[in-house]
């Protein structure tokens, strides 16, 4: 089998997708694949037939390969590609249509609206209250993101959020527990909980700084996580989601959980949280890359 690993990308997580790549890369060799880079900021992804690789391993993050974008051109050419499809792709990429699934099918998610360079921010405060996140809709990573305390500063949160996306989400700040919660395939695996320096959990202490703590068992009664993993396979089941994915969480101190977004193509890197949830239910890093391999489908 020739497998291609798609890694880098034009997004503005190119930096993390190339570490993603490379783990995953190095672990497909270990595991005896004839495996290899391919950057389709470099490259066009339409040599991939005339290169005969048999499956893709997608390790892009963010538009332009977590979208449903090179989803689509990998179905155009018949070539397996690993994670969702191109529609769930999308839709958990764009996070104002994701909480428009998740509220229509009952999974609990934070209150937001749509910002504009129009917006007031007296009535957006008094609608969500504060604090409150401002974020780009279509981006990863926390980039673009911004805790507003004040109504004052919506405007220049929107104009930080705007600079990655035109489209931009008010967020209902909800405190409580952060955590995360991986699939792969039909099984939901151990929590993670988080705990990041003065709870921001931001594109630094994401990647690389070593003083952002995990809890992996979470720590949570049995019963209370069972019922979680639940929810976030049942959130998946909504978007359409298939393969593997990882779903942001906070639990409030009373107990109720709100999802936060849907990563259909995670991080691989030394510091991601899918493999550290794997690990937990007793799969090491070269045997996740293997099943992730295996699930990998065409449309």
């Amino acid at each position: 089998m020739k497998v291609a690993v798609l890694m880098g990308g034009s997004s503005a997580e190119r930096e993390i997708s190339l570490m993603s790549g490379a783990n995953v890369l190095a672990a497909l060799r270990r595991l005896g694949v004839d495996a290899q880079a391919f950057d389709p900021a470099e490259r066009s992804l339409w040599t991939l037939p005339a290169e005969n690789f048999d499956r893709a391993f997608i390790a892009l993050h963010g538009r332009c390969g977590e979208d449903g974008t090179v989803q689509g051109a990998l179905e155009l050419m018949r070539i397996p590609y690993t994670g969702s499809g191109v529609m769930a792709s999308a839709l958990c990429m764009d996070k104002q249509r994701t909480k428009m699934i998740w509220r229509a099918t009952r999974v609990p998610t934070p209150r937001a609206c749509m910002l504009t360079a129009k917006s007031k921010p007296i009535k957006i405060a008094a609608a969500l209250g504060l604090p409150l996140i401002v974020k780009p809709a279509r981006e990863g990573s926390s980039l673009g993101l911004t805790k507003v305390s004040a109504a004052e500063d919506i405007g220049s949160a929107y104009e930080a959020a705007a600079k990655y996306d035109p489209l931009v989400l008010a967020e209902e700040f909800v405190s409580g527990r952060e955590l995360t919660a991986a699939f792969l395939g039909s099984r939901a695996l151990p929590l993670v909980e988080i705990e990041a320096p003065q709870g921001n959990y931001d594109y630094q202490h994401k990647y690389f700084s070593d003083d952002t703590r995990y809890r992996c068992p979470s720590g949570l009664p049995e019963a209370q996580e069972r019922k979680l993993r639940a929810l976030v396979m049942r959130a998946a089941a909504a978007l359409g989601c298939s393969g593997w994915g990882r779903a942001d969480l906070i639990l409030r101190a009373d107990g109720k959980p709100f999802l936060l977004e849907m990563n259909t193509t995670p991080g691989m890197t030394e510091h991601s949280l899918v493999p550290m949830a794997a690990r937990a239910a007793g799969i090491e890093f070269d045997e996740l890359v293997r099943r992730i391999l295996e699930l990998a489908h065409v449309g």
